[in-house]
């Protein structure tokens, strides 16, 4: 049997495990609290708390690695706890995924980048992650395939409620623009790389269409049918500084790779088609209860 060991088993992780369960796999999830474990649990799914959990026999077993866990500033988690464990178990796995950003590419003042740009992040939290990316492919021997995610969002993760609730703004910079994926897309991504493993490709995740942020609010008020929520001008704006830090770049994502080698066609290939249907599933879920 497949077995996958899913490390920081979040939200692109959870979208992905109904899919593997459908081919057969069995896999296990990490969590960092015994409190996110509830819910979690499902025939042929085992979730674990780690750190705190001794995972040597789980890791022997697994067939397939999905590594979505964050660095920090001590490096990858994953690595600094089972770093020789995962080099002398590399020949048996089929596929190693790591989830990164499309923050490794930094600014490119609103211009085009793709898997083959170079890697000049302007954040610290984009330096982390190409440094992750360099010591995973360290690894000799290692199935891996990079995934860099662009903004994620998806069921429970859209701008509706604080459209809603009057605290969305439309913070106007000029030439700022985003690119976006919805997490559904990211789990058909994942499986169509898991169908066909190419060790060592890197693969960006986004959909067609990178817009400008304030364009995506504006229209989650136009379907809601309220008004537009105010403009604010980035320079004067109360933002956080995590916030402020997602500013620092502005770039527009190509997607040719996923569609060229994976077949790939996406369900939510922009905003408008992904809003649309989150919506309709939230009026879903509150129509029956």
């Amino acid at each position: 049997m497949k077995h996958m060991l899913s490390f920081g088993h979040g939200f692109s992780a959870r979208a992905l495990t109904p899919l593997l369960l459908e081919q057969g796999f069995s896999v296990t999830g990490t969590t960092r609290s015994q409190d996110k474990l509830v819910g979690l649990g499902s025939t042929g799914f085992t979730a674990k708390v780690w750190p705190g959990t001794d995972l040597r026999e789980e890791l022997q077993n697994a067939t397939h690695l999905l590594l979505s866990a964050a660095p920090n500033a001590d490096g990858d988690p994953v690595l600094n706890a089972l770093r020789d464990e995962i080099a002398a178990h590399a020949p048996n796995l089929e596929w190693v995924g790591y989830l990164s950003t499309t923050g490794v590419y930094g600014d490119a003042a609103g211009g085009w980048v793709d898997e083959g740009s170079p890697l000049k992040p302007s954040t610290k939290r984009g330096q982390m992650r190409v440094d992750a990316e360099a010591d995973w492919q360290s690894i000799a021997n290692l199935p891996l395939h990079i995934f860099r995610l662009a903004g994620i969002y998806g069921p429970g993760r859209g701008p509706f409620a604080k459209v809603r609730a009057g605290t969305a703004r439309r913070i106007i910079k000029t030439g700022q623009v985003f690119s976006r994926i919805h997490v559904e897309d990211i789990a058909q991504i994942l499986a169509a790389s898991i169908a066909q493993p190419k060790a060592g490709a890197i693969y960006n995740m986004c959909d067609d269409d990178p817009a400008p942020p304030q364009d995506v609010i504006a229209y989650a008020a136009e379907l809601l049918g309220l008004p537009l929520p105010e403009e604010v001008d980035f320079e004067t704006a109360d933002m956080t500084p995590m916030a402020r830090s997602f500013y620092a770049e502005s770039k527009r994502v190509r997607n040719d790779r996923i569609k060229d080698e994976l077949g790939v066609s996406l369900h939510y290939p922009n905003y408008r088609v992904g809003l649309t249907s989150l919506l309709a599933l939230e009026n879903a879920l509150d129509e029956h209860g």
